[in-house]
């Protein structure tokens, strides 16, 4: 197959490319939802649901939940869950400062990146700004700077003539810092005049939340482009497969909600008023049915009947790296959909939940591949034993095989994602 000829793979590209932070991914999440007839509710506001429409809820501008509802009340709730955010570096508040002609740029790490992978890139800065305007309104808008880019240069190996031999060490607080321009004029205020050159009615910067990200392009690689590399596939690839899903999903189900669902700072443990760890999702769905004249005892029992699918990466076996894999348990990129066990639930998945993506993958004629960590390696973890924590409801953790996962250019295949899409559809319309 051509991956370039396909049109989800292309629009899948565009997604990564116009995403470097977790509220530009929800804003393009957004127009997509809109196009679609999607309609907005504001958490603020009381709720007017109509049986048979579409909907969805954002929150902080970086978690967003839509849900499509079905002719007759509900019953059960088909869940899709992934999260916006990945490892970064974010500028400190007081980010600039200087080392002799040059002007820097204080960063604090954001979840767990691959730092050597950051190094000696053209960087951009992406995220939210507060301001007010000439009024004296306060206003928040997304911004990119990329036009100037930044880096962050190594030590020349001269100065350093172990580091083949003995690995590279980097003290976060003395050697990330990003080099942001030469004989800066130290009465100019370098981030407030980059922000109003992008936004003409700034007034006054209130504050801000700005992430470094690479300004190289999403784009296919390999022989015959079977593979894609990109800054944050982990999660975008997630995200995207499940938004394809929700909105070429067919109204097959006259009980069951459809529901996608995008948290925020999964990558720094979701317990903020915006991740996993918060009520979002719970309040959503009884709204919902408040909305719908249903009352608590509904909801809870609504709660046992629905299902939940945690869609995350999963590590692909490194070829130069064989012994850190479990050896039964080895994805590779292309060879299929990856199911995520581990017995210290790092990892939702039982036998029952597992079952239902076995089944659909089945139906589907998928290939789909096991994971588990080896013994002597410590697991990651995701959303879905959070999202299974605070709701009862029963979930599986699935995701696509994945090389250099939290690197600030990481490796998929394009097949894989097509297959995620393609499953996750099926679950959504697969009667429980």
């Amino acid at each position: 197959m051509n991956y370039k000829d396909s049109s989800q793979i292309q629009d899948y590209l565009e997604f990564l490319n116009q995403s470097p932070t977790a509220w530009h991914a929800v804003d393009q999440a957004i127009q997509k939802l809109l196009k679609a007839g999607f309609s907005e509710l504001k958490e603020e506001e009381s709720w007017q649901i109509a049986p048979g429409n579409k909907y969805f809820v954002v929150r902080n501008g970086s978690s967003l939940c839509a849900f499509i509802v079905p002719h007759q009340t509900p019953i059960s709730a088909q869940a899709i869950c992934s999260h916006t955010d990945s490892p970064s570096f974010k500028l400190k508040p007081n980010a600039e400062f200087r080392k002799e002609n040059m002007l820097m740029l204080g960063v604090e790490i954001y979840g767990g990146p691959l730092l050597s992978s950051w190094l000696n890139r053209d960087l951009g800065l992406a995220g939210r700004v507060v301001y007010t305007d000439p009024n004296g309104k306060m206003q928040t808008e997304l911004i990119r700077l990329d036009d100037h880019p930044l880096v962050i240069p190594q030590l020349a190996i001269h100065l350093d003539r172990q580091v083949n031999e003995q690995g590279l060490l980097l003290n976060k607080q003395e050697h990330l810092a990003a080099l942001a321009a030469l004989d800066y004029p130290t009465s100019i205020p370098y981030l407030e005049i980059r922000v109003r050159e992008k936004i003409k009615h700034c007034d006054r910067l209130l504050g801000t939340d700005l992430f470094l990200f690479p300004l190289e392009s999403a784009a296919l690689t390999g022989f015959r482009q079977q593979m894609l590399a990109s800054y944050r596939i982990d999660n975008l690839g997630s995200m995207h497969a499940s938004l394809t899903a929700l909105l070429g999903s067919q109204n097959t189900s006259n009980d069951h909600l459809k529901m996608a669902v995008f948290w925020d700072n999964e990558e720094v443990g979701s317990e903020t008023a915006q991740g996993a760890g918060s009520p979002f999702f719970s309040h959503v769905l009884e709204r919902i049915l408040l909305a719908l004249d249903c009352g608590r005892e509904e909801y809870l029992r609504l709660l046992r009947r629905s299902c939940s699918v945690s869609v995350d990466f999963a590590h692909a076996l490194h070829p130069n790296y064989p012994e850190k894999h479990e050896p039964r348990h080895q994805p590779l990129l292309n060879k299929g959909i990856v199911l995520k066990a581990n017995a210290q639930q790092r990892y939702a998945t039982d036998a029952y939940s597992a079952a239902i993506i076995v089944k659909l993958c089945q139906q589907l004629n998928l290939s789909l591949q096991k994971f588990v960590s080896r013994g002597d390696i410590p697991c990651g973890t995701t959303i879905g034993p959070i999202h299974a924590g605070s709701t009862g409801i029963s979930t599986v953790d699935i995701g696509c095989p994945q090389l250099s996962m939290h690197s600030c250019r990481e490796l998929a295949g394009c097949q894989d994602h097509l297959d995620m899409c393609l499953l996750l559809k099926a679950f959504l319309e697969r009667e429980a």
